[in-house]
């Protein structure tokens, strides 16, 4: 028979009094601000799901059927967006090479590199892509050119973020091996640095594809081109009808690419 070596014979306890009294005050604090939020923007709620719901069979009605006669005429659109989420994302990619190295800790050892690198990666993920596409519309005027610009810094900003922590988790002993060996930077780079990020480099490359094909559209509201400008025309001309349209025809080319990129993803993984 095994003896108890506490003492005494009482289970310790599996977290001090300090401890439990500091979760249960985190866990009041949250309750409150929940509560809080949830009352005040209840009187906006009630309303707006009132007047929505009541809204609903009006709006259902505009939008269908659907006009799948304008399918055929917006292809060009809806690959012109397309090809905005393959260049965009492409650049991002490569560009996001040095630049994820440059802002992982671990690799990039001269500190005042780091933190400037780090800092401008921060400065693109605060700019949302939508305010990029407007600011770029204003620059360039109506197209696809802003449209590219908005995406790829937007896609900049995530991949450089995700390939960096993939980089600052590595295992560092292949690549101090090969500095003791005689390595110079680039064969650290390229033999002990890519096998190990690689497969999560594709990945997330292809996520990001999957989600600037997402933001295209809504970028095109705002005049960024691509088949988001010929979905707004539409609305702003109450072809509910066509818009539907347009809108099964996203869809579907949405779940198509996304199928697709997963098989990629499985394939090369």
């Amino acid at each position: 028979m095994t003896k108890n070596t506490t003492g005494g014979g009482k289970t310790p306890a599996l977290y001090p009094v300090k401890t439990k009294v500091q979760i249960t005050i985190i866990f009041f604090i949250v309750l409150g601000f929940y509560l809080f939020s949830m009352v005040w923007t209840q009187r906006e709620m009630v309303g707006g799901l009132g007047d929505a719901l009541g809204n609903m069979l009006v709006v259902i009605e505009k939008f269908f059927p659907p006009n799948l006669e304008v399918i055929p005429k917006v292809w060009g659109e809806m690959a012109q967006t397309i090809q905005m989420a393959i260049i965009a994302t492409t650049a991002a990619a490569i560009l996001t090479v040095p630049l994820a190295i440059l802002s992982a800790q671990n690799v990039t050892t001269f500190k005042p590199l780091y933190y400037l690198t780090r800092t401008l990666l921060n400065i693109l993920r605060t700019i949302p892509d939508l305010v990029l596409a407007v600011i770029f519309v204003g620059l360039f005027g109506i197209g696809v050119l802003p449209g590219i610009l908005a995406l790829f810094i937007f896609s900049l900003g995530i991949l450089a973020k995700l390939i960096s922590e993939t980089i600052e988790s590595v295992d560092m002993n292949p690549l101090e091996a090969m500095r003791a060996s005689g390595g110079n930077v680039y064969q650290v780079i390229f033999f002990g640095l890519v096998p190990q990020v690689l497969p999560q480099f594709t990945s997330f490359v292809l996520y990001v594809f999957e989600i600037n094909i997402r933001a295209s559209v809504v970028l095109g509201l705002v005049g960024a081109g691509g088949i988001g400008l010929v979905l707004d025309q539409q609305l702003g001309f109450y072809n509910y009808q066509n818009a539907m349209a347009i809108i099964i025809l996203i869809f579907v080319v949405v779940i198509v690419i996304e199928y697709i990129s997963n098989k990629l993803r499985e394939a090369l993984i």
